[in-house]
């Protein structure tokens, strides 16, 4: 399947390392995210809530957490991640695919979701993309997920595919 990307490239992005206050007054600090962050975000996703998992993922069990994140840490990907008072909290991923573009996932832990800390998240990681010199961006969103679509269409994500109960938008950096 090909995928329309819009005609003109996004805005400019910020890049991580970065500190970022949410809507909660919470100091939140975003970093790039390697191997060597597999525990925290081990942490994080053991900790992370059944009823906010959407696609299947992340996985649920320790074990299959682990070889998910072995797969989304590798050389080839983009990380990035949020921590609050030293613990992960937030993790947005970039994974390349067949045709030079790069499918987007971004997690928050759920007591952390409406503090702007996932627009952070999307606009840094889009940022580290831009210095990576990432050109095309996509993501599947489910259908109704209202406030993650408003997120990916505030900061440049284009509707791409609405034919199914998933979503697809796209964009150009």
């Amino acid at each position: 399947m090909s995928r329309e990307y819009p005609d003109e490239p996004a805005d400019e992005f910020p890049r991580p390392p970065a500190t970022v206050t949410d809507s909660q007054d919470r100091e939140v600090e975003i970093r790039t995210a390697d191997e060597d962050d597999l525990e925290s975000l081990v942490a994080m996703y053991d900790a992370f809530d059944p009823e906010d998992r959407a696609q299947g993922i992340p996985p649920i069990r320790e074990e299959q957490i682990r070889t998910w994140l072995d797969t989304l840490l590798a050389d080839d990907c983009l990380n990035i991640a949020a921590s609050h008072d030293g613990d992960d909290i937030g993790h947005a991923t970039l994974v390349p695919d067949e045709s030079e573009s790069y499918e987007l996932a971004i997690f928050v832990l759920g007591a952390y979701q409406g503090a702007g800390i996932g627009t952070h998240l999307l606009k840094h990681l889009l940022g580290h993309a831009q210095t990576e010199d990432i050109e095309k961006v996509w993501l599947t969103v489910e259908r109704w997920n209202d406030p993650a679509i408003n997120l990916y269409k505030k900061v440049g994500f284009e509707l791409c595919n609405t034919e199914s109960f998933e979503i697809e938008m796209t964009i150009r950096l």
